[in-house]
């Protein structure tokens, strides 16, 4: 038994003897990243099941929706796994996309080039993010409310600047203006405190574009060529507009659909904030390198620490919802942390997502007026193949959402808007409603698309709602136990929905101003039925003197009303059209609209007088009627002149 005993210790020491010696052996290998389970019912993210999935997806989608071309590229550590080109990039030639080579443009994807080049002076010392950005400049923005704008509102998008479309593209063979004559030429109103409002803003980045340039000591273009294209090895992208010679062969054209003729090469005069052409392989290795946390192929661009605070910091317009990062914008998904941008021109939608938990990174571009639904589909099925959610216990909905749910019922206005020029009138004619169902689920209209089907949320925290069908949220920041202001999971990054003052609703505004609008149409029809009248019945209904003066020039003043709403409407169709249309040319005419506006408010006094005429003189009760209803027409026609600024003295939009 001892001897047992003794040869069954030997061995186990003999066996600890072992283990520690093949410990000591053990070398781990460099990088070693650890394995991340698959998900049940993920499909393996490789080449062959990318490809195969998406050319399911494209080819099909473009057909369906007549979408000239699509680039789709797919990268996963430190490579490109997919790269794939759909359709034509020259249908008349039959010239396929090239994902290496043909040219995309991206749109406000390029702003992610600019936070990057600005990043990289940040971590030279020579910008602050908190600092006031006037110091930067050679001119000068007013605070608002005490506060100076600072370069991390700008990459945040609360700057608090209202929107701004007047020359923001062009049609023309070369830019009208500079990057910077575009930013002087006038600077859009601060209509909310900087650091607060969320509320996404081209003139901002342009401003940071236009800060690079001054602290560099070179032009925006020529910078991000030295600083990020070429460190890259992106020699198919470029901001230069026109495009260079060497790359003019290479750009897809320009398409509405397949089936209509290409348009010419649109110009983004602002040209930091959306005027990039790529190829789909040069954007892949600019999503490796923010995956690498600013290094691609042994080239860094910026430093891990300096990727790490631009992908990492957060500032959230409504807590619970998703927030933005430094310049990059949360697309979140099955508990996917996936940061990017998305981008549109008039003629090209594109998207970008980096799945910074995976290493993964998709950027898509496609040429048409439209992109179908593409995209959507593209993130949503994406994911969903490759990273599905894991399964979720249903979360209740709270007793509470009765009660909450009443404070948001009403009326709102988006951040993202337009506050003291004519294009205020979006604001009065598109005003999303909440609504409550019995019950107790809030009702809202698709806020990207108003006349999109209706969305239901349900609330599963406090002032915190859930849209089971997308599972997306809704959330309200409350003050004062008072709606400050509502977003959404998919624009909380850069916008948010105000509830509209009483004043500005239109629960009472549009139809004051559809009856005002009838009523001033059915004077102008019925003047000649009641000239004819006269005519024919005589001295009976004849009128006389200053009496007959101040009823013809009632009747031209509703005609001049009515000239005046229908210039503005005839505007607002042309920026529906194609906001190319909206430059300094087009000054003229809404000179010429509000020209007509000023001699139809100067004319309400001949109104008025006509409305006075017909109580003192004999007349009858239609007379007495129609002269008191025209007098309120007009009256309220210069209520909307003025509260939409329809009058302004500057022609900034």
């Amino acid at each position: 038994m001892k001897r047992l005993i003794r040869t069954v210790a030997g061995l186990g020491l003999l066996l600890i003897a072992s283990m520690a010696v093949a410990q000591i052996q053990i070398k781990p290998l460099k990088d070693a990243k650890p394995n991340i389970p698959m998900t049940i019912g993920s499909h393996p993210l490789t080449a062959d099941d990318a490809s195969a999935w998406l050319d399911g997806l494209f080819p099909y989608g473009l057909a369906k929706n007549n979408l000239a071309a699509a680039v789709v590229v797919v990268v996963k550590d430190d490579h490109i796994l997919v790269s794939k080109g759909y359709g034509y990039a020259d249908i008349a030639a039959q010239k396929e996309v090239d994902p290496a080579t043909t040219l995309f443009r991206p749109g406000s994807i390029s702003k992610t080039f600019v936070w990057t080049a600005v990043m990289q002076l940040v971590e030279q010392g020579k910008l602050n993010l908190d600092a006031d950005v006037n110091q930067y400049l050679d001119f000068t923005i007013a605070p608002r409310e005490g506060k100076p704008i600072t370069m991390r509102d700008l990459m945040t998008h609360t700057p608090g600047f209202e929107e701004t479309l007047k020359n923001l593209f062009s049609h023309d063979a070369q830019l009208p203006m500079s990057n910077e004559a575009w930013l002087k030429e006038w600077v859009p109103e601060r209509v909310f405190a900087p650091g607060e409002v969320s509320a996404y803003s081209n003139y901002g980045a342009a401003l940071a574009g236009y800060i690079v340039q001054r602290i560099s000591g070179q032009p925006f273009d020529a910078y991000i060529e030295q600083h990020i294209f070429q460190p890259l090895g992106m020699q198919h992208a470029t901001f230069r507009q026109p495009l260079p010679d060497n790359l003019k062969n290479d750009m897809a054209k320009s398409y509405e659909s397949a089936s209509a003729p290409p348009k010419s090469f649109e110009m983004v005069v602002s040209t930091p904030a959306g005027g990039m052409s790529v190829s789909g392989e040069d954007m892949a290795r600019f999503m490796i390198a923010q995956l690498q946390d600013g290094t691609y192929n042994g080239v860094q661009i910026l430093r891990l620490e300096t990727a790490k605070q631009m992908h990492d910091f957060t500032h959230y317009s409504v807590p619970g919802l998703m927030p933005i990062a430094l310049g990059f914008y949360h697309m979140d998904r099955n508990g996917q942390s996936i940061i990017g941008h998305g981008g549109d021109t008039e003629l090209f939608h594109s998207e970008m997502m980096l799945f910074t938990q995976e290493n993964v990174g998709i950027f898509v571009s496609i040429d048409g007026d439209k992109d179908g639904g593409l995209r959507k589909q593209l993130l949503d099925g994406f994911t969903d193949r490759y990273f599905p959610a894991l399964p979720q216990v249903p979360r209740p909905t709270l007793g509470t959402a009765r009660a909450h749910g009443a404070l948001l019922v009403g009326r709102y206005v988006g951040s993202r808007g337009s506050f003291d020029n004519f294009l205020s009138i979006g604001n009065l004619l598109s005003q999303p409603k909440i609504l409550m169902a019995p019950d107790g689920t809030l009702i809202t209209p698709d806020f990207k698309n108003l006349a999109g089907q209706p969305r239901h949320w349900r609330e599963i925290k406090p002032f915190l709602w859930l849209d089971d069908v997308s599972d997306s949220h809704l959330g309200a920041l409350m003050q004062n136990d008072k709606v400050r202001w509502i977003s959404f999971d998919e624009a909380s990054p850069v916008a948010v929905w105000m509830p509209v003052s009483p004043w500005h609703s239109a629960t009472w505004n549009l139809p004051l101003l559809y009856l005002s609008l009838l009523v001033l149409l059915l004077t102008a029809l019925l003047w000649p039925v009641a000239a004819l009248v006269r005519f024919c019945c005589g001295k009976a209904f004849a009128l006389h003197g200053t009496a007959r003066r101040w009823y013809r020039l009632s009747r031209v003043v509703a005609i001049l009303h009515l000239l005046f709403a229908l210039g503005w409407l005839l505007a607002i169709l042309q920026l529906n059209i194609g906001i190319a249309h909206f430059n300094n040319a087009f000054d003229g005419t809404l000179r010429m609209i509000q020209l007509i506006g000023v001699l139809a408010i100067i004319g309400t006094v001949p109104v008025a007088m006509n409305a006075v005429s017909a109580f003192r003189l004999p007349s009858g009760w239609w007379r007495k009627t129609n002269s008191v209803l025209l007098l309120m027409a007009c009256l309220a026609m210069i209520w909307f002149a003025f509260s939409l600024h329809l009058l302004n003295l500057h022609l900034n939009y």
